[in-house]
C-alpha cells in the first residue's frame, strides 16, 4: 500500500492565534491565513499537505455560538472526503464549549478534529502559537497503516492531547491553559509524540459521519451557592420556554434539602424540565444518594451528569433536545457516554 501524505485542512474562526501585532501601532488585527508559511516556515518540513480556510469574518471566541457550530461542521462535512484531518483555529476562552459542542454534532467521525489556539499571538517573540499549531498538525496526520491514528475531536494546548468533550480552561494567563481532571491526555508531544492508545476513542467506523446541526438552546446553567434565594430559582425554573437545566451542585451531587427547594425541583421535572446534575467541582463526578443531601434529588428524577464537565453537559443537553429524545428515555439517553464525555 502506497503511503500518501496527510492532507490536513485548517481551519481559523479567530482567537488570538491568529492575530499579528501592528508594526507601527502595535495593535493586534487578524492576519491572512494564506500566508501562514510565511510567518511560520517550519510548516514546510511537515510531511502533509495543508490547505487553509477562513471564517468570512473571524470572531473572538467570546461570541463564538451555535451558528457557528453549525458553519464548522459544515465545513467540515463539505471536506470529508477529501481531507485525512482537521486543524480547527480557535479563542481559548470557549475551546472547551466548541470541543465538546463539535463531538456531539459529528456522529462516527472517524478522522481527527483537533482544536487549538495560543495565549499569545503568532508574531510574539514568546508566543506559544507555532507549538500548539505545528503539533496540532503533526497530531491531525499521525497515522497508521493509512488510517489516522485520533478519530475524535481533540484539544491540543501546550504539549497535551486532550479529549475535546472533557477540557475545562482552567487558566487566562499561563501556557498550560487547559486540564483535563477526569480523564488521561491522549497524547504528550516531547522529544517524540507519545500516544497513550488505550485512552482513544474508537468509533464505529462501519458506519456514516452522521452531522447534526440542531442545537436547541433553551435551557438554563444555575450555579448553587448557600443562600440562593426561592424568588430567583422560581423566576429561572418558571420560565416557559425553558426545556433543560444544568445545576452546578456541591460535592458530589448534593443540595438544599429545604422543602422549597425540593419541591421546585419536582413540580419541574413533572412539566417536562430536564435537569442536570454536575459539580462544582473542578473534577470528580456526582454520586446521587451518597449522601442524603442528594437522595431527594435521586428520588425526582434528576438525571446524573456522573463526571461530565459543565461544558460537556450544556452541549449535550442542547443535541438531545435538538434531537428531540422523548420524555421518558432522554435520562436513559443522557446518563449515556455517547462520544466518550462521561466515564
Amino acid at each position: 500500500m502506497e503511503n500518501k501524505d496527510p492532507h490536513i485542512l485548517l481551519i481559523y474562526t479567530g482567537g488570538t492565534i491568529g492575530m499579528i501585532k501592528d508594526s507601527n501601532t502595535g495593535a493586534l488585527k487578524s492576519f491572512d491565513f494564506n500566508n501562514l508559511l510565511k510567518h511560520i516556515p517550519e510548516l514546510k518540513l511537515l510531511t502533509c499537505i495543508i490547505e487553509t480556510i477562513s471564517f468570512e469574518n473571524p470572531i473572538d471566541s467570546s461570541n463564538m455560538s451555535p451558528k457557528y457550530w453549525v458553519q464548522l461542521v459544515d465545513v467540515i462535512e463539505s471536506n470529508y472526503e477529501k481531507f485525512d484531518g482537521f486543524v480547527v483555529l480557535h479563542g481559548s476562552d470557549t475551546m472547551s464549549y466548541t470541543a465538546s459542542a463539535l463531538s456531539f454534532m459529528l456522529e462516527n467521525l472517524a478522522k481527527p478534529v483537533i482544536l487549538t489556539g495560543s495565549q499569545l499571538p503568532i508574531g510574539d517573540l514568546r508566543t506559544d502559537a507555532k507549538e500548539n499549531l505545528i503539533t496540532s498538525i503533526q497530531m491531525a496526520s499521525l497515522q497508521t497503516r493509512n488510517k489516522p491514528v485520533i478519530r475524535e475531536v481533540g484539544l491540543y494546548f501546550e504539549y497535551k492531547l486532550y479529549r475535546g468533550n472533557r477540557t475545562t480552561k482552567i487558566n487566562a494567563e499561563h501556557f498550560e491553559a487547559f486540564e483535563s481532571l477526569n480523564y488521561p491526555h491522549l497524547a504528550e508531544s516531547g522529544v517524540h509524540i507519545k500516544v497513550n492508545r488505550e485512552a482513544l476513542f474508537h468509533p464505529n467506523t462501519r458506519k456514516k459521519l452522521v452531522v447534526h446541526k440542531i442545537m436547541n438552546t433553551n435551557i438554563a446553567l444555575i450555579k448553587l451557592f448557600p443562600g440562593i434565594s426561592k424568588t430567583v430559582l422560581e423566576s429561572i425554573l418558571n420560565n416557559p420556554n425553558l426545556e433543560g437545566v444544568v445545576l452546578e451542585t456541591y460535592g458530589a451531587g448534593n443540595a438544599s434539602t429545604e422543602d422549597w427547594f425540593i419541591q421546585l425541583i419536582k413540580e419541574s421535572i413533572k412539566r417536562g424540565l430536564q435537569i442536570i446534575n454536575v459539580t462544582q467541582c473542578s473534577g470528580g463526578s456526582v454520586n446521587m444518594g451518597q449522601y442524603e443531601t442528594s437522595s431527594q434529588l435521586k428520588n425526582s428524577g434528576v438525571i446524573s451528569g456522573k463526571d461530565i464537565t459543565t461544558e460537556a453537559a450544556i452541549t449535550k443537553l442542547m443535541y438531545l433536545l435538538g434531537e428531540k429524545i422523548a420524555t421518558k428515555t432522554f435520562k436513559t439517553v443522557f446518563e449515556t457516554s455517547l462520544r466518550g464525555e462521561m466515564t
